[in-house]
């Protein structure tokens, strides 16, 4: 028995619904390119920040110290026996206190019983300064006198002869040596003008000999050195004369002088011999140790 196959006609989609079909996928591809285009691509690893452009300076923040934010202590006024009072600054107590301990024991003993309150009186600290700690008697007349604070100036000069008075001698700085209205005067140096002592330097540690210089306006000027301490009645060491004079001149002199006990020592320079034995002089501060 011979058995025919028939040959099998291939499916012929209809034209028609094949275009449907086309379009329909069109417009879902559309619809779901249309759904993700918010959503950014995830950028590459960099070395800047993400958002920074190339080629654009960036800002990092780095890490900071925390800042406290409570306010600092007011400092507690000084009262004797407490810590130290500063002068302020690199200011050097030349006299009459050569500590701030003596001068808290001053303190103590005025609010006790009002022991030497002249010590209260920046002029007459001045003066007790020129005369009795230098040992310069004809310096007794205040030629100017001013207080700005804690600091005062007071300008001194000698009353005699007559026309010795228009002059002046120097000025005196004094601070006020702790806190409180009844902190002392303490005398730290001079503010000078024609006659200078700049070598050493104010505050320096020095030794003996001691090297000293400044300079000078004047006419024959003969130029005596003397280092001293607050706890000596006598200098410690002396030099003379050493000539000066004409227009803001260089001067220089070496001076030589005893161990010293005090940790701050006073150089003073002055010269004279014109109108009276002193005429002019200038002060400045060195330590020992």
């Amino acid at each position: 028995m011979i058995i025919r196959l028939r040959p099998t006609r291939p499916h012929r989609f209809p034209t028609r619904n094949l275009t449907r079909l086309l379009t329909a996928a069109a417009i879902t591809g559309l619809l779901l390119t249309g759904c993700n285009s918010g959503t950014p691509e995830r950028p590459e690893p960099s070395g800047r920040p993400t958002g920074t452009p190339s080629g654009s300076p960036s800002t990092v923040s780095e890490p900071t110290t925390p800042t406290s934010t409570s306010p600092a202590p007011a400092p507690a006024a000084s009262a004797p026996g407490a810590a130290e009072p500063a002068l302020g600054g690199d200011l050097q107590p030349l006299w009459p206190f050569a500590t701030a301990a003596q001068a808290q024991d001053w303190q103590r003993s005025y609010r006790e019983g009002g022991h030497q309150p002249w010590h209260l009186d920046a002029d007459q600290t001045a003066l007790a300064f020129v005369r009795d700690y230098l040992g310069f008697a004809e310096i007794d007349r205040i030629s100017s006198s001013s207080v700005s604070g804690r600091h005062a100036r007071v300008g001194l000069g000698p009353s005699a002869p007559e026309e010795a008075r228009r002059s002046t001698a120097a000025v005196i700085h004094l601070v006020r040596y702790g806190t409180g209205p009844d902190a002392p005067w303490e005398v730290v140096g001079t503010d000078d003008t024609t006659f200078t002592l700049t070598t050493p330097s104010y505050g320096a540690t020095a030794s003996s000999p001691l090297r000293v210089g400044g300079r000078i306006t004047g006419v024959d000027e003969s130029i005596r050195v003397q280092v001293r301490q607050p706890s000596s009645a006598q200098p410690l060491g002396t030099a003379c004369c050493t000539p000066g004079g004409g227009s803001d001149q260089p001067w220089t002199a070496t001076v030589s002088y005893t161990r010293p006990a005090d940790p701050v020592l006073t150089v003073v320079a002055y010269t004279g011999g014109h109108l009276a034995e002193v005429e002019r002089f200038t002060v400045t501060a060195v330590r020992t140790r």
